[in-house]
């Protein structure tokens, strides 16, 4: 596999999160740079630099306020260190709750914190990119919109799950020709954080009927981001690859 040239740079939003520290070690050498996004976890922003030195530029914002998804951004762009390559996980997190209880507030807070603030972030780098004739950009879904039918009360997360796909198959094609991938990574269930406001009983369902007798890992999806922010994956846009064990 041809992996990264060591002079590009990754914007990793969400990378707080397990998945992103996951994904953090795994392609730091890969990059010159890494603009690692937190918004509350200061003590993982402090270990970053511990533990990689001058290559990781934490950045500070809270996704669902405009003003600090604006504020970051005029950080980056003021630095002149462009991201290359974009990762976005951030996200809220999951819960189970009835269509007819859930409030717009619901809605609108993912929507800010998910759709929102990747709109912004690409409206200011995905010009610095297309002038570059390069970028690579990977979104987070959710296998739950691979096309089976998803799961009860959760229509909050899967509406704005859905409205992210759309958004990267429509960047896909707009920007296929100007040397940019815009793909995603649709994992099923995860045993991360995430699932902290799922019911225990959902969850262990959800493994137990899983071909490999366990929800997903961490570990089970790094590889493919890698992939997809790979040198040898310039044809490959527009894709939203699940990481399901077979269920789907």
């Amino acid at each position: 596999m041809c992996w990264i040239k060591k002079d590009k740079v990754l914007l990793l939003t969400g990378a707080s999160s397990e998945v992103g520290c996951g994904l953090l070690e795994a392609v730091i050498d890969n990059y010159q740079y890494v603009w690692s996004h937190f918004n509350r976890s200061e003590d993982i922003a402090e270990e970053w630099k511990r533990q990689y030195g001058e290559k990781i530029i934490p950045v500070r914002a809270d996704f669902s306020d405009e003003n600090s998804v604006r504020k970051m951004i005029t950080e980056i762009m003021d630095s002149g260190i462009y991201p290359d390559h974009i990762v976005h996980l951030a996200s809220q997190k999951a819960f189970n709750l009835q269509f007819h209880k859930c409030q717009w507030e619901h809605y609108q807070r993912g929507i800010d914190t998910s759709l929102r603030s990747i709109v912004l972030i690409l409206e200011s780098l995905i010009p610095k990119m297309q002038k570059k004739r390069y970028g690579k950009i990977v979104f987070m879904l959710t296998s739950y919109i691979l096309g089976n039918v998803p799961p009860k009360f959760q229509s909050p997360y899967i509406a704005i799950k859905y409205a992210l796909y759309g958004l990267m198959r429509s960047l896909a094609a707009e920007y296929a020709d100007k040397g940019i991938t815009v793909n995603a990574v649709s994992p099923d269930m995860m045993e991360t954080k995430f699932l902290s406001e799922i019911q225990e009983i959902i969850i262990r369902q959800n493994a137990e009927n899983n071909p490999l007798g366990r929800n997903i890992r961490v570990d089970d999806v790094i590889g493919l981001f890698q992939y997809l922010l790979s040198d040898g994956t310039q044809a490959v846009t527009g894709q939203n690859i699940g990481v399901t064990g077979g269920t789907r």
